[in-house]
C-alpha cells in the first residue's frame, strides 16, 4: 500500500471515530445552552425574572421579548432561563439520591444471602410496583409540598431501577473466576468488594443515571405543575406551565414555551444517555 493510500485509510478511520450524528450534536448544543442558563444566566438575559410590568402584560413574542411576557408583564424568556436552575437542581439532586441509595441497596443485596437479601428484594418490589410519579405524589401527600420534599420523593421513587441493576451485576461478578482467585490470595471481604466487585457492578450506573435524569426533570415539572414543588413567583418550568394554562387562548406562549424548554431538555438528556448506552453495548450509533 502506498503512503498516500495508508494516509487516506488512517484519515477515514479518524473521521469515522469523530463523526457525530446530527441528533447527538443537537442534544449537546441544547445541553450547553442549559448549562449556561444554570451557571451564568446573565449571559443569556439581562432582565430580572421576578420584575413585573402590568403595562406590558401578555405581549406577543418579539425582538424585545423573545418569548413574550406573561399575565404580570414578566419576560417569559428570562423566566425560562432562570427556571433551568430549579428544574436541573431538582432533577440532578433526586438522581444523586437514587444512585447512592440504590447502589448501596443493590450491593448489599447482591453480596448478602438469606433474610437480608429477601428483605431488600421485597422492599424494591413494593416500591417499583408503583409508577414513579404516582409514588412521588403519594409521598408528598404525607410530607407536604416543597422543593426538598419533592427532591426526596422523586429520589425514593427512582431507587429500584439502580438497586436492581447493581444487584444483578453483583450476583454475576461475585461468581466470576477472577473474584474467586482474589479470594484465594487472602484479601479481606471489604478489599475484595472495593477493588474487584464494586467498580464492575456500577459500570453502567452513570449511563442509567443520565437516562434517569430526564425522567426526574419531567417528574419535577409534572409535580410542580400540580403545586407540589417551588411556589410562585419562583420561575420553575412546571410552575410556569401551571400559571400559564389559564391563558392558553389569549397568550399561548406563557405556557407553551416553558413546556418546549422541558421537552427539549428531557429529549436531549435522554438521547445522550441512550447514545452512551449504545456505545457501551457496542451497537451502531443512531
Amino acid at each position: 500500500m502506498t503512503t498516500i493510500g495508508r494516509a487516506g485509510d488512517l484519515a477515514g478511520r479518524v473521521a469515522a471515530r469523530v463523526r457525530i450524528a446530527p441528533g447527538v450534536a443537537a442534544a449537546t448544543l441544547i445541553l450547553v445552552v442549559i448549562a449556561i442558563a444554570v451557571i451564568a444566566p446573565s449571559l443569556l438575559t439581562g432582565s430580572d425574572p421576578l420584575t413585573a410590568d402590568p403595562l406590558a402584560a401578555q405581549l406577543e413574542p418579539s425582538a424585545q421579548h423573545w418569548f413574550g411576557t406573561d399575565h404580570l408583564g414578566r419576560d417569559v424568556f428570562t423566566r425560562v432561563v432562570y427556571g433551568a436552575r430549579y428544574s436541573l437542581f431538582i432533577g440532578v439532586t433526586a438522581t444523586v439520591i437514587a444512585v447512592i441509595v440504590g447502589t448501596l441497596l443493590g450491593l448489599v443485596s447482591g453480596l448478602a444471602r438469606g433474610l437480608l437479601d429477601e428483605l431488600v428484594t421485597r422492599f424494591l418490589d413494593v416500591v417499583s410496583s408503583f409508577p414513579d410519579l404516582l409514588l412521588a405524589l403519594v409521598l408528598i401527600s404525607f410530607t407536604g409540598p416543597g422543593t426538598v420534599n419533592l427532591i426526596f420523593a422523586l429520589g425514593i421513587a427512582s431507587i429500584p431501577r439502580f438497586a436492581r441493576m447493581v444487584r444483578a451485576q453483583t450476583l454475576v461478578i461475585r461468581e466470576t473466576g477472577y473474584v474467586e482467585q482474589a479470594r484465594t490470595f487472602g484479601l479481606t471481604r471489604m478489599t475484595l468488594v472495593r477493588r474487584h466487585i464494586l467498580p464492575h457492578a456500577v459500570a453502567q450506573v452513570p449511563i442509567l443515571a443520565t437516562i434517569g435524569l430526564g425522567t426526574a426533570i419531567l417528574g419535577a415539572a409534572g409535580l410542580s405543575f400540580l403545586g407540589m414543588g417551588p411556589k410562585p413567583p419562583a420561575p420553575e418550568w412546571g410552575a410556569m406551565l401551571s400559571e400559564g394554562r389559564n391563558y392558553l387562548r389569549n397568550a399561548w406562549w406563557i405556557a407553551v414555551l416553558p413546556g418546549v424548554a422541558v421537552t427539549a431538555t428531557v429529549i436531549a438528556v435522554s438521547s445522550l444517555g441512550r447514545q452512551w448506552q449504545r456505545h457501551y453495548d457496542g451497537r451502531p450509533r443512531g
